[in-house]
């Protein structure tokens, strides 16, 4: 879904979970399944934060709808997890992957065939649309409102894509580093709206109730997680039936409150 570049303005927590995770780790290992780890014990998980809820950081500890998904995998093969924040195009292209940073990358990540020629998708987990969020009681109910006006988007997303493609051309697109830069900048006026993932929009506006989303366009996107290419078919396999698991209706209705949809 999104080419996020490294956030500037990350914590000192995150920024040491990056520096461990930029060496290749000797201790690999292929667990008894034939799982191959970079790290003996552990699924180690590459991510770009925040990206609420499906990644952040609350409490010191990196938490969310993605990782308690990949951690289904994780218990099931006695594994603990471990998650990198990373910059996000390390991910898309697969080099964390590549250079045994991690055993998969994650984040709200939409399958497409330029990132499934470079990495091997999980069986889609989270179906996404793009949304559009102003400021509550904006009178702003579509693109086509905001000629002239200024639209949030984020650093390479799929959003940032559909806005070059469909805002009015005297509209001024604005892109951020990362998510909560984008969201923050619709909430404090710098600009007119912004578009970026719905379960991230949703989310936000649950929080915070001065913004709100009103619309949302189709664009039919999924998620996945991603292997190595070619690499890691045991993994694959694992994450998949986490997907296919009761557990991870149960995760997911702890993150947006309801089942997911049949």
């Amino acid at each position: 879904m999104k080419i996020r570049a490294l956030a500037t303005a990350i914590s000192a927590a995150a920024l040491a979970l990056t520096v461990a995770g930029c060496a290749k780790d000797d201790t690999s290992t292929t667990t008894e399944s034939g799982i191959e780890l970079v790290k003996e014990g552990t699924l180690t998980i590459c991510t770009h934060l925040p990206y609420e809820p499906f990644e952040f950081t609350e409490g010191g500890e990196v938490v969310g709808f993605d990782p308690d998904v990949l951690k289904i995998a994780a218990d099931a093969e006695g594994l603990e997890t471990e998650v990198l924040d990373v910059a996000w195009e390390t991910i898309t292209t697969g080099e964390a992957l590549n250079t045994e940073k991690c055993d998969v990358g994650a984040g709200a990540m939409t399958i497409n065939d330029e990132r499934a020629a470079v990495m091997d998708f999980t069986d889609p987990y989270f179906t996404a649309t793009q949304a559009l969020m102003t400021k509550t009681g904006s009178g702003i109910t579509s693109l086509e409102d905001l000629a002239g006006k200024k639209i949030a988007v984020q650093d390479g997303t799929t959003g940032a894509d559909y806005v070059r493609e469909n805002a009015p051309e005297d509209a001024e697109i604005i892109s951020f580093e990362d998510s909560s830069l984008m969201q923050q900048a619709v909430r404090t006026g710098k600009t007119d709206a912004g578009v970026n993932d719905n379960g991230l929009l949703n989310y936000f506006v649950s929080q915070n109730p001065d913004v709100e989303v009103v619309t949302e366009f189709e664009t039919g996107e999924e998620y996945g997680f991603s292997v190595k290419k070619d690499g890691n078919a045991e993994l694959l396999q694992a994450i998949n039936d986490g997907i296919a698991s009761d557990e991870y209706d149960e995760v997911y209705e702890k993150w947006f409150g309801t089942a997911p949809a049949e």
